[in-house]
């Protein structure tokens, strides 16, 4: 017997074992009304009174519906309201501005946009055919609770979600994740992670990027409690994890940093750390120095995690979890360890190219992307996946992001990682954030240079980062030049959009590379 695969077994489950649990907290300082708590009971109920809505308007199999949103247990539900009745959801990065969510709704085709109230004046200049407001009016034209949707035959191949890449290129793509490839995606994750119906989730990751890394999905079918964040504040995530007894929660380093910075003013007020030996942090988006991993052991008393993967691979590839073998390491000792990517996720083939690049194959990998036919080929092909990260995977198995392959910087006829000097420059007490990027230069090809954001009131001077790194690594690593900034540019989940700082200093170029 093989039964389809779709998202609906998740909240059906929570459902059918847990109806009168809790299963999400909302946001309390939503624009729109909050929805409070409710039950999975009520929340299967309102994804099914979402389905009907859509079956009222004429929205049929297949077609789109874009949600514009900050976190919110409607975004949540809509996960299966509109995915679970044969419906594809287009999760919108709220950080976009007009001409690129226009973008979006205009290249996935989608018939429904819904945004956000915070939004609304921002996107006015946005059309669609069935534009709403997130709230009242948009409950009220898309929920139908007096009829059920229409019965869907569940397709394990059909298309889920699209999800739009978050801008470490041009012009972002839209990944088809299939039903069967979040479910998977859902399974392993929560398998690694040890997910159990004891579990309460926060969500300190943007439920838009590639569906909240497929752990919403995850928690649900446990029957674990969703605490809806919808902006990420250091303090803020502290105090819910003190009131909600959080267990679990997902985030780019920049987000674990904000905590950390959080704790340390918790720490000289004199109030306790809440979470110790309770909470396990998932970190991914970009290697975390091993400075920030090893202060999330002994500042906090929290489990350090990493992941590897994309949108493109749902995206878990690859995990980095504290193993047995790493309990008798000391905090630094072992923040080296974790620092790596990690070895592959169940069911995942990790490989790497001559040149250099990794590839992946497994059942997570996504579908293509959509009306771009060229780029799924220029991404999948010789029955892989690639990448478009170089790195290695040593005699352990585990993997190890050098950079972006577009990243990697070469000075003098010598391969630089700009991770691997980002990790030495940070661990400076006096630097916040920094990013490495090779910018053109007549002797060396490519200069390496650092762009830095100093801790308030800091005196640092470029020489002093200079000698400062050539403490930590050989010279043709460190940097040649320093700059300081007040921030850096990233994109909605903390990673570096280093197209865009390295923009003016190439400008005039006709290639990137020199």
């Amino acid at each position: 017997m093989k039964v389809a695969l779709t998202v609906n077994d998740f909240l059906q489950r929570a459902e059918l074992v847990y109806p009168d649990r809790v299963a999400v907290v909302d946001e309390p300082d939503q624009p729109a009304e909050s929805w409070g708590e409710i039950t999975y009971r009520e929340m299967a109920r309102r994804a099914r009174a979402m389905a009907a809505g859509l079956d009222a308007m004429g929205i049929g199999v297949g077609e789109r519906v874009a949600m514009l949103s900050h976190n919110s247990a409607r975004l949540l539900t809509a996960l299966f309201g509109v995915s679970g009745s044969g419906r594809i959801l287009v999760p919108v990065n709220f950080r976009l501005v007009a001409e690129e969510v226009k973008y979006i709704v205009q290249h996935s085709g989608a018939r429904v946009l819904l945004v956000d109230p915070e939004l609304e004046a921002a996107m006015a200049d946005v059309e669609c055919e069935h534009k709403f407001t997130i709230g009242a009016e948009a409950d009220e034209a898309l929920m139908r609770f007096d009829v059920e949707p229409a019965a869907w035959e569940p397709d394990e191949d059909a298309t889920a979600t699209i999800n739009y890449t978050s801008g470490t290129t041009a012009r972002p793509k839209g990944v088809q994740l299939t039903h069967r490839n979040v479910w998977l995606n859902a399974a392993t994750f929560g398998w690694h992670m040890g997910v159990s119906d004891r579990d309460v989730y926060l969500h300190t990751l943007p439920q838009f990027h590639c569906n909240g890394w497929g752990m919403l999905y995850a928690i649900t079918g446990m029957g674990g409690e969703h605490i809806i964040l919808r902006k990420v504040d250091g303090d803020e995530i502290l105090r819910r994890v003190e009131q909600h007894g959080v267990t679990l929660m997902c985030g780019a380093p920049a987000v674990l940093n904000m905590i950390l910075d959080a704790a340390a003013a918790w720490t000289a007020a004199g109030r306790e750390i809440p979470g110790r030996g309770q909470v396990r942090v998932v970190i991914a988006g970009a290697p975390p120095p091993t400075k920030t991993i090893e202060r999330t052991e002994t500042e906090l008393g929290w489990e350090f995690n990493q992941i590897y993967g994309l949108t493109e691979t749902a995206p878990l590839l690859t995990i980095n979890r504290p193993r047995a073998e790493f309990d008798d390491l000391s905090p630094a000792d072992r923040a080296v360890k974790l620092n790596r990517a990690g070895v592959p996720a169940i069911g995942c083939t990790m490989g790497v190219t001559s040149n250099g690049e990794i590839t992946a194959r497994s059942n997570v990998v996504m579908d293509g992307y959509w009306e771009q036919p060229d780029q799924t080929a220029a991404a999948i092909y010789d029955g892989a996946f690639h990448t478009g990260d170089g790195g290695y995977i040593d005699d352990q198995n585990y993997v190890t992001i050098a950079d972006r392959k577009k990243d990697v910087i070469i000075s003098g006829g010598e391969n630089v990682s700009s991770i691997e000097v980002e990790d030495a420059i940070f661990q400076h007490d006096e630097i916040t954030e920094v990013a490495v990027i090779g910018i053109p230069d007549e002797k060396w090809g490519e200069l390496v240079t650092a762009l830095v954001v100093k801790t308030p009131g800091s005196t640092l001077t470029e020489d002093e980062v200079i000698a400062y790194t050539k403490t930590k690594l050989a010279g043709y690593k460190c940097p040649k030049k320093v700059e300081f900034r007040d921030e850096l540019a990233r994109t909605a989940t903390g990673k570096l959009q280093k197209f865009k700082l390295r923009a003016p200093f190439w400008e005039g170029h006709e290639r990137q590379v020199n």
